[in-house]
């Protein structure tokens, strides 16, 4: 709807005449094929994780065999990729509405005043539904967007059908020719071109939910032509009336038709919308998982799909941040100058981070993965340099954005390392306590189970050392439990719970090692069942005590992290979900026993 729109804005300079049309059309096409069909549908995506995709797949995947100061910067790669896809997140549902709504403009240009109002209505219902989950509203999503793109490529094919000379542009040589009478101009222009590709980073991180294969058949049977159709017909429409290079898309029904085109588009990008949503929530249980963001309160809400989550607070902070920009930009022009810069950036580290992949993961040797990656490689840099010139303009704010979730995620990820090793050296080994248990002095048996959720295996839970040494209790029974996250998003069935008795049977203390896959919900009460089902020394089970760890941390001037980095990390620590309510114990049951951490 606004990518050959943006291409003739004021901005690029771009002289509405038959050459440049065809120079500009023929560039659309080869950045469909050989980005979306050649880079991704074709390569990126056989870089799935166990079915997973996206960027944070991706880099799990690539830093399985990094080590040392490889791995910093495949986490780094990853982290920036991830960041700026939440910068795609914002920027999508915003352009996507407003451009459709402004297409109101073609047939009644006095509602102008009314763009906006209606643009944050349609939001703000958008996201008052999510906690509801896509699950209902999402089954008329495929006959809806198939009604989609079938609708703009038969008033594409229309319009070509009547000018037939823009078929020319399949010929790369016109864009090659176009580079050639302008460099700059077309340059330039590259920056809107990329906005004909700017959702196919969802597309590989929805891998997970279709599969690639049902994406691949919609992209290369629907999808590619559908759109080639509709770009060749804007591109014909304006060949005949240059004065409709102000709105292409909306003159392809004539004026009689535009409201109603205008409807389904608004619901189309709706949906759209709705896609690029889920990404983030799905991108954002990713990264909890994996470590890189604090704990969030996730809601499943779906029986049957694993991948329907709702995030609270994202969803808000999501909204908020949408709401910022729809009000703060004003318009989908505008919007289009911020929007290519987030997704460029993402397609270049998604490049990187395929080349480590392809070499370490697919054994391809160092020829084969640089005559692959070095292309891809090198259009993903032009169109970011393209877009790079609209930071002025726009392009500051995805930068702006990435910057602070990077700075996010890199702290909490670092002061997590530093909390570990401290908590480690206060804990002490969890077998050499068992075993010196009994020489405790004072030490009163109490009845029951307590169970001890804990973040390692080898060490004591600090609530459990308290307990012992301060407390002097034990209880009969001993469970230190521990969750592992593993790089994978779902952990095998028959792997899933490990129950070791530490010591003696008769000491009433086991260890049970639970396994999450990264796109799962931690549930301890229910490993604890499974367990139960594994060993004698579990039976009788009923009504544990679940004593948690929890940790103040204390900001000082030593070393490790910059001071105001600690104190962020230390805000992050006190608004992260609670162990409980994530891990799911039941609140009646729980009992947390604090100690304070300096670092």
């Amino acid at each position: 709807m606004y990518a050959l729109q943006a291409a003739f804005s004021k901005d690029t300079h771009v002289a509405v005449t038959h050459a440049n049309i065809l120079g500009l059309l023929s560039l659309f096409f080869w950045a469909l094929v050989l980005v979306v069909t050649v880079k991704y549908v074709l390569v990126v995506m056989r870089a799935g994780y166990h079915g997973e995709g996206g960027i944070m797949a991706l880099m799990a995947l690539a830093s399985r065999r990094a080590a040392g100061w490889e791995r910093g910067i495949v986490l780094a790669l990853g982290l920036a990729g991830v960041a700026l896809f939440y910068g795609d997140g914002v920027i999508t549902p915003a352009i996507s509405v407003l451009s459709a709504v402004e297409g109101a403009k073609v047939k009644a240009p006095g509602i102008h005043s009314f763009v906006l109002p209606i643009a944050l209505l349609v939001l703000t219902v958008l996201f008052l539904v999510q906690r509801r989950g896509s699950g209902g509203i999402g089954r008329s999503f495929g006959p809806v967007m198939l009604l989609w793109f079938v609708l703009i490529g038969v008033l594409g094919g229309r319009a070509v059908v009547r000018d037939p000379s823009v078929l020319r542009a399949f010929d790369p040589l016109e864009a090659v020719w176009y580079f050639g009478r302008h460099p700059w101009v077309a340059f330039v222009s590259l920056g809107a071109v990329v906005l004909c590709i700017t959702g196919v980073e969802a597309l590989y991180a929805d891998m997970g939910h279709f599969g690639r294969r049902p994406i691949s058949a919609a992209w290369l049977c629907i999808v590619l032509p559908s759109l080639v159709l509709c770009y060749f017909g804007q591109g014909a429409i304006v060949l005949r009336d240059p004065a409709a290079a102000a709105n292409p898309f909306f003159h392809l029904t004539g004026s009689d038709l535009t409201l109603g085109l205008v409807g389904i588009a608004t619901v189309a990008t709706v949906i759209a919308s709705q896609a690029v949503i889920s990404g983030v929530f799905s991108l954002t249980e990713q990264a909890v998982g994996l470590g890189m963001l604090p704990r969030l309160r996730i809601r499943h809400t779906s029986a049957e799909q694993r991948g329907q989550v709702y995030l609270p607070a994202a969803n808000w902070l999501l909204y908020a941040a949408i709401v910022g920009v729809v009000v703060g930009f004003g318009s989908s022009a505008a919007l289009a100058a911020a929007y290519g810069i987030a997704v460029t950036g993402t397609m270049t580290t998604t490049s990187v981070l395929l080349y480590v992949v392809a070499r370490r993961r697919w054994r391809w040797n160092t020829a084969q993965t640089v005559l692959l990656v070095a292309p891809l490689l090198a259009i993903d840099l032009l169109f970011f340099a393209a877009n790079a010139l609209k930071v002025e303009h726009g392009g500051w704010f995805p930068l702006l954005l990435g910057a602070l979730l990077f700075s996010l995620m890199l702290t909490w990820h670092r002061g997590q390392h530093i909390i570990t090793v401290k908590r480690r050296a206060e804990e002490g080994e969890l077998r050499t306590f068992v075993r010196e248990l009994p020489n405790e002095p004072n030490l009163q048996l109490v009845p029951g189970t307590a169970v001890y959720p804990h973040g390692s295996a080898t060490t004591t839970p600090l609530a459990l050392r308290i307990n012992v040494e301060h407390n002097h209790i034990r209880h009969e029974r001993i469970i230190v439990l521990h969750a592992r996250t593993l790089r994978a998003p779902f952990a095998p069935e028959d792997e899933r719970v490990v129950v070791d008795a530490l010591g003696d049977a008769n000491d009433g203390i086991v260890l049970v090692t639970a396994l999450f896959g990264y796109r799962e919900q931690p549930n301890l009460p229910a490993a604890l069942q499974l367990a139960t089902q594994l060993t004698d020394e579990l039976d009788g089970l009923n009504d544990p005590t679940y004593f948690l760890s929890r940790i103040f941390i204390q900001p000082t001037r030593s070393g490790g992290m910059a001071l105001w980095r600690k104190r962020l990390f230390s805000t992050l620590t006190r608004n992260a979900s609670s162990p409980a309510e994530y891990f799911g114990l039941p609140d009646d049951q729980v009992v947390a026993i604090g100690t304070t951490i300096r670092v």
